[in-house]
């Protein structure tokens, strides 16, 4: 096989390089800004990937009504905005965001029991990464959580008979 040393030069001389090409006037938007613009695209598109995949998971609700999908999409924006705030805030730190909600998925709750009834809760002291976390995000947790009776759990799979009004 023969190799064009001087063709592979010229070829690869502009690797790494993309060309943006615009139909506005230099007079409105400059190279730097187009190219700036262009890069917050990138920000956009992690923005829907963090809502829809990952630690959001957030897919798509089949609802009928304007005031139902005016709510998911409310519910979507506002979890994302926690996401983009929360990264922001642990930027300082070597941890993912994934990795960040990993670790603080470990917090827990121990209930104190009196003659079979919950009384209240407390949480034991965080590992040190976790209260890092807690600290960044100027968040200061309860010395205790008072029993309401209620049960919540988060890993529950949803009805799959929904009643459709």
């Amino acid at each position: 096989m023969i190799v064009d040393e001087e063709a592979l030069t010229e070829a690869t001389r502009l690797d790494g390089c993309y060309v943006l090409k615009t139909d506005l006037p230099q007079e409105f938007a400059s190279k730097e800004r187009v190219n700036a613009r262009y890069k917050d695209l990138a920000m956009v598109e992690w923005a829907f990937r963090t809502c829809k995949t990952g630690m959001l998971e957030m897919r798509p609700v089949y609802v009928q009504l304007e005031s139902r999908t005016r709510g998911h999409a409310l519910v979507v924006m506002l979890a994302y905005l926690i996401v983009h705030r929360l990264t922001r805030l642990w930027q300082t730190i070597e941890l993912t965001m994934e990795d960040a909600m990993t670790e603080l998925s470990t917090l827990c709750l121990v209930d104190l029991v009196v003659d079979g009834k919950t009384i209240m809760g407390r949480i034991p002291e965080p590992r040190p990464m976790i209260q890092e976390l807690l600290n960044l995000a100027k968040v200061k947790l309860p010395e205790a959580v008072v029993s309401r009776g209620v049960r919540v759990s988060t890993r529950k799979k949803l009805v799959s008979e929904r009643i459709m009004r």
